[in-house]
């Protein structure tokens, strides 16, 4: 499992979890697509933004292996934000290759690309 050296561990000042030690010892953990309800607490929408502006500060717009960040985090933007950079795609191993969907990260995190692009 790939360990993504200067990626922090959670959002910080809170216990949201970004990345994960150590491999699950009972399997890898599959990614899934978590619906986001417009009911979702503000923490947990402030959790997404965060995670997704380490994504793009880590990696910008290029692949990057899932490696050792945490399957339910990725899951809350998966097959939206994030989507699978190789076909096929196995969505339960840890060098699974994602990017990200610059178009719809726009559209859904406006605030973290106009850091950017400013």
């Amino acid at each position: 499992m790939l360990k993504h050296r200067g990626f922090p561990g959670r959002l910080p000042g809170t216990d949201y979890q970004f990345t994960i030690r150590r491999p699950n010892p009972k399997g890898v953990t599959p990614l899934t697509r978590r619906e986001r309800y417009a009911d979702r607490k503000p923490a947990d929408r402030r959790a997404d933004a965060g995670f997704m502006s380490a994504l793009w500060e880590q990696f910008g717009d290029k692949p990057f292996e899932r490696g050792n960040l945490d399957a339910g985090r990725l899951s809350w933007l998966f097959e939206r934000e994030i989507v699978p950079a190789e076909d096929p795609f196995d969505s339960a191993s840890y060098e699974a290759l994602l990017v990200i969907d610059v178009a719809v990260a726009q559209s859904s995190f406006p605030e973290i690309f106009a850091r950017w692009s400013a």
